[in-house]
């Protein structure tokens, strides 16, 4: 998870009563992680500076966690600061309800809402109703050493199992050579170990809760993924994982040191550019390992921008919600960028495009991976949430930030699996009995 981006409007003071012109302009503020995408997105600017000359948009960079503080404390409070703000198909559906954000409705016949792929779009909306539209989404895939795999006379499936991988992992493993035969997430976070975990708890058979509310954290399932985890990394993988994040470990493989590599499709451009990743000529994909089950086996992430209620310049927050994930938007990057730089994982019409499948040929995996993620049916068992490597409910960011760091602790050796899963059981049930069961 790699992006956000806030907007907050302006009032417009001291006009002098000629300034009939400048008194209908609206001027917004925009407040983003410097990351490609919205780097990207400033740089196309005068596009939409050319479109709508009545709105001027301002840029200010933060850093993401102080941008989501600040956000959820505005939305919150309805002190209506922000016009735009950036959210994940995780607050989405949870802000809806409480009335927090303005249907996405009316759109224009052009911005082709049937176009969007179903469980991106699903994942923004509440009783069919889009609450959000998506600027970028992504999956998680398999990255591989096509050379270090032909070396070792062994043959990545389609879609591997996490013993495959296991296996896999021990015969090109060789860290002699700085080669390490997997890379995951262990950096501990909601949003970054337990993004991976969390789906090899859904593949090994597992859930959160039962239909009950209860957690299951200390059930077999969630036992046998967690020493599938610790076992792999603490056996084949680099040292100081729990310092791994998304950005260390596509760095790292990148540079050649991980014989393959668990994560977001969202890196498939970066790891197949000669620009930046040194085996660029040598990467293989396949679908995301599972278990027993490939449901939940990978993981369906969207950054998508909202209107908050307590907006007061609506009409020109969504003009530009409109502009920034739209089909012209992506077609208009592809012309001036590249296809590479086009926000991915958001409309069929980009999987269609001749150009981009050219330009990406990873493309096709990258769309299965997104329509095969399951939000809606993540587990083997019956569940009573929705949500891959996150629960949809509000308590849920306090539980998986505590569990993530449990999750380190049984990596770095402090904990041992039992231990560490009876502790992650103990504080979820605390938390859930103080907030009471989900309506």
């Amino acid at each position: 998870m790699r992006l956000a981006l806030f907007i907050s409007g302006v009032g417009i003071a001291g006009l002098s009563v000629c300034s009939v012109a400048m008194a209908q302009s609206t001027e917004i503020t925009v407040a983003t992680v410097n990351n490609p995408d919205m780097v990207t997105m400033q740089s196309m600017m005068s596009a939409f500076n050319d479109a709508h000359p009545d709105i001027k948009v301002n840029w200010v960079t933060l850093p993401e966690n102080e941008l989501r503080q600040k956000v959820t404390t505005d939305i919150a409070s309805g002190a209506g600061q922000y016009d735009v703000v950036t959210v994940s198909n995780y607050e989405t559906p949870i802000w809806a309800q409480n009335d927090w954000l303005t249907p996405m409705e009316n759109l224009p016949e052009s911005y082709d809402v049937d176009d969007l792929l179903k469980p991106v779009k699903d994942g923004l909306s509440v009783d069919g109703t889009l609450y959000a539209l998506p600027f970028y989404a992504e999956s998680s895939v398999t990255y591989y050493r096509k050379d270090l795999f032909e070396k070792a006379g062994i043959e990545m499936p389609d879609k591997p199992t996490w013993s495959q991988v296991e296996e896999f992992a021990s015969k090109i493993h060789s860290p002699s050579d700085g080669v390490y035969g997997i890379c995951l997430r262990g950096l501990p976070g909601w949003g970054q170990n337990m993004a991976l975990f969390g789906t090899m708890v859904n593949s090994f058979g597992g859930r959160w809760f039962d239909m009950d509310w209860k957690p299951q954290l200390t059930s077999e399932e969630w036992k046998n993924a967690a020493h599938a985890y610790v076992d792999l990394l603490n056996n084949y993988g680099p040292p100081g994982v729990t310092s791994n994040g998304f950005t260390e470990s596509e760095t790292l493989f990148a540079n050649g040191q991980c014989g393959m590599w668990v994560d977001s499709t969202v890196a498939a451009s970066y790891v197949s550019d000669p620009k930046t990743s040194q085996v660029a000529d040598k990467v293989g994909f396949a679908q995301a390992p599972y278990e027993t089950t490939e449901k939940g086996s990978n993981w369906l992430f969207t950054w998508a921008l909202a209107v908050p209620q307590s907006s007061k310049h609506q009409d020109a927050a969504k003009t530009f919600v409109d502009w920034a994930t739209s089909k012209d938007y992506i077609q208009a990057v592809a012309d001036d960028k590249g296809w590479l730089a086009v926000p991915p994982g958001t409309r069929q019409s980009t999987y269609a495009s001749e150009d981009y499948v050219k330009a990406a040929p990873f493309a096709p995996l990258v769309e299965t991976a997104i329509k095969s993620a399951s939000p809606n049916d993540p587990s083997a068992q019956e569940v009573p949430y929705t949500g891959v490597q996150f629960v949809t409910i509000p308590q849920f960011q306090a539980i998986g930030t505590r569990v993530g760091q449990l999750m380190a602790a049984m990596l770095s050796g402090q904990s041992s699996v039992d231990e560490a899963l009876q502790q992650g059981q103990t504080f979820t049930d605390r938390i859930m009995q103080q907030t009471g069961k989900p309506q």
